[in-house]
């Protein structure tokens, strides 16, 4: 058994012990391993897979931020463009000192926008058992919200996580491009990348296929249905689906330093994703000394004593699953680890993502 493949199987063994079914991902250069354990709780029965589909949660981020990255490398959209123009006629945006929300502050949280849309907090106050939060979120509640809201910080100045700003991204770029959000995700990402699992509707066999979502305590969750705040985490997806991604990111860091703005990236088998990716980690906001984020991947270098090693990640959660994925472009590794119970996977997922780059340097 190779290196790679007892990491993975040490990491599915700890993780069953806490969640109903998981799948875990190893990407090195040289190998990709994935493997399941548990249950999908689903029609089948049987252990979760490859092809098993689950909900992604706020990894959709990821998803929302280089669509606006393929938009702007093409001249469809521009980074630096007010949200208020590519939203429906008549939205009302709130800025402040004289600083309006830009497309790039909605990717990098940094928009002052709060975590969630205006009248939600209330709504789950007082019906704290609905099983599908997120539902009502539809694209007159998220307009009618957004004009009576204040923001907490002048748009550009401090990072604060906000699903309102990513689905109000991901709204106005599906609006820009004249679609609906899984359309604009699909042909702008999905497809040029081979991934026919990945969207929002569960047809062509996926229903069939979709994990049943387990709360903390191991009992079965209804979905989630994002309605217009999608764009924050109303994706699902599989773990070859999510490998052939987070493939396409090294791939890119790989054929190209970041800084390098040479070549139109339409060669390289990617239909352009590849000059987005390149583009994606381009932008960054510095969160603290430790920390910063690019358009939607959150970055860290771990201490010197640790390896100093780069790890680009980002994770999410939903009623019944959880996510993350993360990758060092610098070593060329990544992990991707998914579930469907409604459990943290961060820490033995950026375990399992350190003992890969500490392998490439033993």
């Amino acid at each position: 058994m190779s290196d790679v493949s007892r990491l993975v199987r040490e990491a599915v063994d700890r993780l069953v012990a806490d969640h109903v079914g998981v799948v875990v991902a190893a990407i090195t250069p040289d190998v990709t391993e994935i493997r399941g354990g548990g249950r999908t709780g689903g029609e089948d029965g049987g252990a979760p897979g490859a092809e098993t589909v689950f909900e992604i949660g706020s990894v959709s981020k990821v998803f929302t931020a280089l669509a606006l990255a393929r938009l702007s490398a093409t001249g469809a959209a521009d980074l630096d463009e007010p949200l208020a123009a590519l939203l429906p006629g008549g939205a009302s945006v709130p800025s402040r000192d004289g600083e309006e929300i830009a497309l790039r502050h909605l990717a990098t949280h940094t928009s002052g926008l709060p975590r969630l849309p205006k009248g939600m907090l209330l709504r789950a106050l007082l019906r704290p058992s609905a099983p599908d939060p997120y539902a009502g979120c539809t694209a007159e509640f998220l307009l009618r919200g957004l004009a009576g809201t204040r923001l907490g910080a002048t748009p550009g100045r401090r990072f604060r996580y906000s699903n309102l700003g990513a689905g109000l991204l991901g709204l106005a770029l599906a609006h820009r491009a004249g679609t609906g959000y899984e359309t604009l995700i699909t042909r702008q990402i999905c497809a040029p990348l081979g991934m026919a699992d990945t969207g929002i509707t569960l047809d062509g066999g996926r229903s069939a296929r979709l994990a049943q979502g387990h709360t903390r305590r191991r009992r079965p969750a209804a979905a989630w249905h994002m309605a217009d705040l999608a764009g924050a985490g109303g994706l699902r997806s599989t773990p070859a689906d999510l490998v052939a991604f987070v493939r396409a990111h090294l791939d890119a860091f790989a054929r190209a330093h970041p800084d390098d703005d040479s070549g139109d990236g339409t060669g390289d088998g990617t239909g352009g994703v590849a000059e987005a990716v390149r583009l994606s980690r381009r932008v960054e906001h510095r969160i603290n000394p430790f920390a910063w984020v690019h358009l939607g991947w959150m970055g860290r270098r771990l201490h010197p004593r640790q390896g100093a090693h780069l790890q680009l990640w980002h994770n999410g959660m939903t009623g019944g699953f959880s996510s993350f994925v993360g990758f060092d472009p610098e070593e060329g590794v990544a992990v991707v680890v998914l579930s469907n119970t409604q459990r943290s996977l961060d820490r033995p997922a950026f375990d399992l993502l350190g003992a890969l780059q500490a392998g490439r340097r033993a």
